[in-house]
This record gives C-alpha cells, sequence and structure tokens, in this order.
C-alpha cells in the first residue's frame, strides 16, 4: 500500500517549507540547490549530477541506499536513458531501447504511474504487494523497506522520474520529504537543460555528421561559409536503385536502404572515417588527413571501401537484400569542403567542391567500367602498392579527361 506519510504537492509553498526546517537543514538544502545550478550543471562527467545530489543528500541524514533516474531521449538508437546510483558502486548507466517491449516494461512501472498522475509516490514495502509493480519484488529481495517515485515534468512535456529507495526501516521521514521538496525542482531543472543541450547535440550528429555538428554549434551558421578540409574522398552508390525500388513499397525500400547503408558504414567508420552525407541511394565520406601524413588516410579508405564491398556481396549471398544488388564506389583525394547554403531561415550545411564533385562522376564510371572500385589518380598516388591502371576517361563537367584505377 502507500506510504501514510504526507507527500509533497503540486500547491506546496516553497517559503512555506524552508520555514519548517532547522537552520541547519535549511542552510544545506541551500547549499546543495546552488550546487546544482552552479557546479553540477557544469559537470563534465554526464552522471556526476545524480551521484552528487545523492551523496550530499545522505551527508544531510536523508538514507537513500538507491536512485534511480530514467530520462526520455530524442535519439536514432534508444528512446531513454537510466541511471543507477547506489553508494558502494559506480553508477549504472542504460540505454532504454524503442519498441514495444520498452513500452510495455514502462507502462506496468513505478514511473509510468506518477508520471500519470503527477502526484508523488511513497511505498512500505513490507505492506505493498509484490503484483502492483514488477520492480517491487527485486527491492524487497535487496533489503529495501521503502520506496519513493517523484516524477520530474520538462517545460516541452517529456515526461522523466526519480525513486530513491532505503533500508532503513523509519524510511523517509517529513524532514526527508521537505527536503526533496525543495531540492528535486532544481534538480530537475539542471537534469533538462543537460538533456536539453544532449538532445541538440544528438540530432544534430544524427542528421549532419560528427565534425558538421559540432562547426554548428561553434557559431559556423551564416550564409556562404566555408571550411576546408583535406582528406581521402569515399562516394559510394547503388547500381539500379531505381529499377530496384520501383517495385517496392515504401516500407521495403526504406529497410533495403537501411540494410545496404548497414554494409557501408560500419566499415568506414571503424577506418576512422565519418559521413558527410546521405544522397539517396549514396553517401559521401572522408578520412581525414592527420599532418603530414597524407597517405594513411587514403590507405584506410581503400580499406574500408574494399570491406563494404565484401559486405554487400555476404549479404547478397545471405539473401538479405529483395534482390541481389550492386554498389559503385569512387574514392579521391583532395579538399571536402563545408558551406552553408540555402536563402532566408532555411540554410543546409552540405558538402561542395570540385573534389567533391570528380568523386561523384568517377562513381558514374563504375557502371560503365563494370568496376565497383574506382580510384583517381591523385588518390592512388598516395598509396602503397601497384594499382591498376584503367585509362583515361572523359566524365561530365570536366574538361579533361580523368585517369583511373582499380586495385
Amino acid at each position: 500500500m502507500t506510504s501514510s506519510l504526507p507527500l509533497p504537492s503540486s500547491h506546496d509553498d516553497p517559503l512555506a517549507i524552508a520555514r519548517s526546517l532547522d537552520p541547519e537543514t535549511l542552510s544545506q538544502t541551500i547549499a546543495l540547490r546552488d550546487w546544482l545550478v552552479t557546479a553540477a550543471a557544469r559537470l563534465e562527467d554526464p552522471n556526476g549530477v545524480l551521484s552528487g545530489t545523492a551523496e550530499r543528500l545522505r551527508a544531510m541524514g536523508i538514507p537513500i541506499d538507491r536512485a534511480a533516474l530514467a530520462i526520455e531521449a530524442l535519439h536514432s538508437e534508444y528512446a531513454g536513458i537510466g541511471r543507477f546510483w547506489t553508494p558502494d558502486a559506480d553508477t549504472v548507466v542504460r540505454y532504454l531501447p524503442h519498441g514495444t517491449r520498452r513500452e510495455e516494461d514502462y507502462e506496468s512501472s513505478p514511473f509510468a504511474h506518477v508520471n500519470r498522475t503527477g502526484e508523488w509516490l511513497a511505498l512500505e514495502l513490507a505492506t505493498t504487494p509484490d503484483d502492483m509493480f514488477p520492480v517491487l519484488r527485486e527491492l524487497k529481495d535487496a533489503g529495501y523497506r521503502h520506496y519513493l517515485t517523484i516524477p520530474m515534468p520538462f517545460s516541452k512535456g517529456a515526461k522523466n522520474a526519480i525513486s530513491f529507495a532505503t533500508r532503513d526501516p523509519e524510511g523517509f521521514d517529513d524532514r526527508a520529504l521537505l527536503v526533496l521538496r525543495l531540492v528535486i525542482p532544481s534538480f530537475t531543472l539542471v537534469i533538462e537543460l543537460r538533456a536539453t543541450n544532449n538532445r541538440l547535440d544528438d540530432v544534430l550528429r544524427i542528421y549532419v555528421g560528427d565534425e558538421p555538428h559540432k562547426a554548428i554549434l561553434s557559431g559556423a551558421i551564416q550564409r556562404g561559409q566555408v571550411t576546408r578540409i583535406r582528406s581521402a574522398i569515399l562516394f559510394a552508390d547503388m547500381r539500379d536503385y531505381t529499377r530496384i525500388s520501383s517495385t517496392l513499397s515504401p516500407e521495403s525500400a526504406v529497410e533495403l536502404l537501411n540494410n545496404y547503408f548497414d554494409c557501408l558504414v560500419p566499415p568506414i567508420e571503424d577506418e576512422g572515417g565519418e559521413v558527410l552525407k546521405y544522397l539517396g541511394d549514396g553517401l559521401l565520406a572522408i578520412v581525414r588527413d592527420r599532418g603530414d601524413d597524407t597517405g594513411g588516410a587514403p590507405q584506410a579508405a581503400l580499406s574500408a571501401a574494399t570491406k563494404a564491398i565484401r559486405r554487400v556481396q555476404a549479404a547478397n549471398n545471405e539473401g538479405r537484400f529483395p534482390v541481389p544488388i550492386n554498389i559503385g564506389i569512387a574514392l579521391h583525394h583532395g579538399d571536402a569542403a563545408y558551406g552553408n547554403v540555402g536563402s532566408g531561415r532555411r540554410l543546409d550545411f552540405t558538402v561542395i567542391g570540385r573534389d567533391v564533385n570528380l568523386a561523384s562522376r568517377i562513381a558514374e564510371l563504375n557502371k560503365t567500367l563494370g568496376e565497383p572500385l574506382l580510384m583517381s589518380k591523385a588518390f592512388v598516388e598516395h598509396l602503397w602498392g601497384n594499382p591498376v591502371p584503367l585509362g583515361f576517361h572523359a566524365i561530365d563537367g570536366f574538361e579533361e579527361k580523368i585517369e583511373v584505377f582499380r586495385p
């Protein structure tokens, strides 16, 4: 059953709560709130806000033996982040997956309950049925006596919550609840600020790539700004995608592209490269030069390309595509230039320049020459080994013919 302890409500007067605390407790509470909105807001360790708050509350005599925080996330790979703190171990982080299983687990949890009601929930575990929430049996087995769950709604509607558990037979008394009533709003504010920054960071990284997102956040948002990066440039696309996708539903076409990119992207990232742009059925990636070492980047790009081709071949053999697919990859070495283009309040942080255009045009030769992988002369000049020359070829947009090679 729920505890008979007087729980805080949204109508509580913070000044009245403050006046009901003894001077020492009030001073410690104000110090904790000050720490939250100053030092904690700037902590590099993402676990530090939860652990630091719990440790400071324990130092005030509030018997917290376990704290759990669940925050919604805006990320392509997970729906939320859970953090679990105990005084004798490092904070454990769990990434909560997307999908119906996660939704079912959440809906049966105390966190969902407090978010639905908007009220705090305090449970005396010895008198609470195990089937009230699935987590209760685990808490009882671990020796916890009292359990407190608090909703943490964010200003934009995200629903989050924190819970505290104690092995102290006295549980969370009136003093503890009053202190938490004053602390939780500041704690929620700091967590929301950090979560908002993380969301912005994650979304930009997901949609524009690692380095462009850093440039955008550093202020490179004026139209016409250009940044040049000397690098190995990789351009890849799928052969006959239009014909293949014309027989597929939109959902099946998306699944095809995702399975296809699963073959290409991991080898690029494993070799230290970064995908700058998805272009329908193609992608543009780079491996940056590192100082004067101009051979390492091309060698890494070539390794990534050959691994990607092998992965596509393996996926074909395993029947992971609706029909067998072929790809063409072009490798070049030069400048990848980031530029802000667009008009008014809508800009695109895109990749431009002669070398990028050349890589994309060489990719068009893959089908003509029947080769899955082609390299420019500027690229092979930095390689070790003896690539095979395939002659000079005219390509759209370039007056001079371009010499290309295969491994």
